[in-house]
């Protein structure tokens, strides 16, 4: 992740709950699934969250393995979050990472261990705290 503050704007009209997202020049959609009102045009915001630690972690991996000279071809990341009523003072997510390579079990246990340290896992492995204003 850069050293420069990540920002992201986001807006939503009163049409649905497709939310426009933009960042950096990129821009993408958020939405809700249609039986919750949503048009489906967007994944919902807790698939971004996931899909933020999963593309972190992969990226840090990779980034890991090719400073490193290690063979791995390729990277697949699972990822859960519990469902909301299971959220009371923990939230669980759950990650499985599929190593594709030619790599010694020695080379897969330092890779699980680098996952850690992507910097969305680390975000969300501490206490964040939300300022609205």
């Amino acid at each position: 992740m850069s050293s420069s503050q990540i920002t992201a704007i986001t807006e939503l009209d009163r049409s649905t709950y497709r939310t426009k997202i933009y960042s950096g020049g990129h821009f993408i959609y958020a939405d809700e699934p249609e039986d919750l009102g949503g048009t489906d045009e967007g994944m919902p915001p807790g698939a971004l969250l996931l899909a933020s630690l999963g593309s972190c972690t992969a990226i840090t991996i990779r980034m890991y393995a090719d400073r490193k000279g290690i063979a791995l071809d390729a990277i697949k990341i699972d990822l859960a979050i519990c469902n909301e009523d299971k959220m009371s003072n923990e939230t669980t997510i759950t990650r499985k990472i599929e190593f594709v390579g030619d790599l010694d079990s020695e080379q897969r246990v330092r890779l699980l261990q680098i996952a850690d340290k992507c910097p969305i896992h680390k975000l969300l492995s501490n206490p964040v705290r939300i300022v609205t204003s």
